[in-house]
């Protein structure tokens, strides 16, 4: 008996995906476990293995939009691969045919003499050349169709923008303490922990200690409420070939600098295999994107609803900047905080950048927890 492959359920809010590619084809032995197709969805990317072995016939296309519990294959159990069809024999060519000889033509005759010589022609005027305007099949274009995440990313943006009051506000910071405590401490660091001591631990540090300073922007509007979070589970954008994804470190007020290098390592690896869960992405209350490593100077980061504020991370360039009377130079990074003005004041903004950049200019008070 044929065993039925269905899309499977990956979510509550989920109903349909686009099948992305088939790594198996049709025709194909398939063993139970193997990787049969991938499902892209508007908020993870999920492959389906089969739950049986046999010969795999496809009822789905490459690109399709499926929806959850569709059959999208059936598998032939105990079948063997199916038997190349025989060659059919070369059918003859028809013989050419003999060339027919071409029909004699009559010398041509002279004009018959005439009174009037003939009028010269007139020189006709081209055409004005017009326009051209590509078609939708034009070659110099291609058309394709949104992704299941592009669409929801792009929906997602023009929500805030619409639902929200953005605002942005911006300092900046010297990076030079947190650059020297990093040389001093990264062979200890990396010895202990097994992962690299890098600058995003800091600024997820800073950025707590900040919303426990402001407790506002660790809010949300919901309706005509106004909802509290009381815990610290901070989101870290980050860039895959699929689109932006925001996973969520879980608890940070509670984990140390080591315990948030590897969740962001473990983060990073996920997304690059494509394994990033539904679950990794929910139930951030605070969001940090870092458009430095792509080379940014400044930026005003967009809010990931329902949250109330979104810090931008820039390139650390040094600069000349005026400390205690004498010019000098720094590495320094621009610091962008967009925030909902409905629920968070201008004077709590600036209060939150400015504890931020006070605890990444004084790093050791992080390390130290004071």
């Amino acid at each position: 008996m044929n065993v039925e492959v269905k899309v499977p359920t990956v979510g509550e809010s989920i109903t349909s995906g686009i099948l992305s590619a088939w790594h198996k084809k049709d025709g194909d032995a398939v063993n139970a476990g193997d990787v049969l197709f991938t499902l892209e969805t508007d908020k993870v990317s999920t492959e389906v293995n089969a739950p049986e072995s046999g010969i795999l016939r496809t009822q789905a296309a490459e690109g399709d939009e499926v929806k959850i519990d569709q059959v999208v294959a059936v598998i032939e159990p105990g079948a063997g691969a199916p038997a190349a069809k025989a060659a059919e024999p070369a059918k003859p060519e028809p013989a050419a045919k003999a060339p027919e000889p071409e029909p004699t033509k009559a010398p041509a005759q002279p004009p018959p003499p005439s009174a009037t010589p003939p009028a010269p022609p007139k020189k006709e005027e081209a055409p004005a050349a017009k326009p051209k305007i590509a078609a939708p099949d034009d070659p110099r274009t291609t058309r394709k169709k949104l992704t299941p995440l592009r669409r929801k990313i792009a929906a997602q943006l023009v929500m805030a923008q619409h639902t929200a009051a953005i605002l942005t506000t911006f300092n900046e910071c010297d990076m030079s303490g947190v650059m020297t405590l990093r040389k001093e401490m990264q062979e200890e660091f990396t010895k202990k922990h097994g992962v690299k001591l890098g600058f995003m631990s800091f600024f997820i540090k800073s950025v707590v200690d900040a919303l426990k300073a402001v407790p506002s922007i660790n809010s949300r509007m919901d309706g005509d409420d106004l909802v509290q979070n009381n815990y610290y589970d901070i989101g870290v954008a980050v860039g895959t070939e699929r689109g932006l994804i925001v996973p969520v470190l879980r608890n940070c007020d509670q984990k140390s600098f080591g315990d948030i290098e590897s969740d962001l390592v473990g983060y990073a690896v996920k997304a690059r295999e494509g394994k990033i869960g539904l679950d990794d992405l929910q139930g951030g209350i605070f969001t940090i994107s870092n458009g430095g490593v792509y080379g940014s100077l400044l930026s005003t980061p967009i809010l990931n609803p329902p949250q109330s504020g979104i810090l931008g991370m820039h390139k650390i360039q040094e600069r000349p900047v005026a400390e205690k009377g004498q010019v000098v130079i720094r590495p320094m990074m621009y610091l962008a905080l967009s925030y909902d003005h409905r629920v968070v004041d201008g004077k709590e903004a600036v209060t939150f950048l400015i504890r931020v950049k006070d605890c990444v200019e004084n790093p050791a008070r992080l390390l130290l927890g004071t």
